[in-house]
């Protein structure tokens, strides 16, 4: 899978047999062996058509490009980021262009540590249209505190749980309000799963495992 994606290539896989290429692919970068590629001819051989094989829902956080740690070329993957990797409608609108329509096969919800997205909701912070997307944050917060909304970051323990507690919650999320994406995955043609990404290590912790 590490070639340009065709429509055979994408035909051909299945949820996870992409899961197990993106985890792999990962590992690799994690180890400093990442895949020569040559980028020109990428963009030459994906110019008419896409046949990408995942979709990322990941934050914003310049240190967490999802192409680059997981090691992926042009046409590989859908990428969707917002702070704190949380959706409203108009990311479900792409997740649901991506899987039911160009045909990916896994959604991964990206969070990793120390989000400042995650801090910034456990510190209650209102700010403009960030209020708005916080908000949908401390429900995680709530669970990983014990109920206090606004426990405040000071606590790296309690933000990391809030952290895994946001990636789950935005993998329920995911399947609940999209019947789209609930039947792709009901029928296993789509497989949406979390996964957590350490700044330190530059590994990912699926939540799967």
């Amino acid at each position: 899978m590490n070639g340009v994606q065709t429509e055979k290539t994408q035909a051909e896989a299945t949820p996870e047999s992409v899961l197990e290429w993106l985890r792999t692919s990962q590992v690799r970068f994690a180890n400093g062996s990442t895949t020569s590629r040559d980028w020109q001819a990428q963009v030459k051989a994906t110019a008419g058509g896409q046949y990408p094989l995942a979709a990322f829902v990941s934050c914003i956080d310049s240190r967490v490009p999802p192409e680059i740690v997981f090691d992926l070329g042009i046409g590989d993957a859908f990428a969707a980021r917002t702070a704190g990797n949380v959706v409203d409608d108009d990311v479900l609108g792409s997740l649901e262009f991506a899987t039911r329509i160009a045909g990916v096969k896994a959604v991964v919800v990206l969070g990793h540590s120390a989000c400042g997205a995650v801090k910034g909701a456990c510190d209650g912070v209102e700010l403009g249209h960030l209020t708005g997307l916080l908000a949908k944050i401390t429900p995680a917060v709530e669970d990983a505190s014990g109920g206090n909304p606004t426990p405040g970051s000071d606590d790296a323990a309690l933000v990391q749980r809030a952290v895994y507690a946001n990636v789950r919650n935005v993998v329920t999320t995911i399947s609940r309000s999209s019947t789209v994406i609930a039947d792709l995955c009901g029928s296993g043609q789509v497989a949406v799963v979390g996964a957590v990404y350490d700044l330190a290590t530059g590994l990912v912790d699926w939540l799967d495992e």
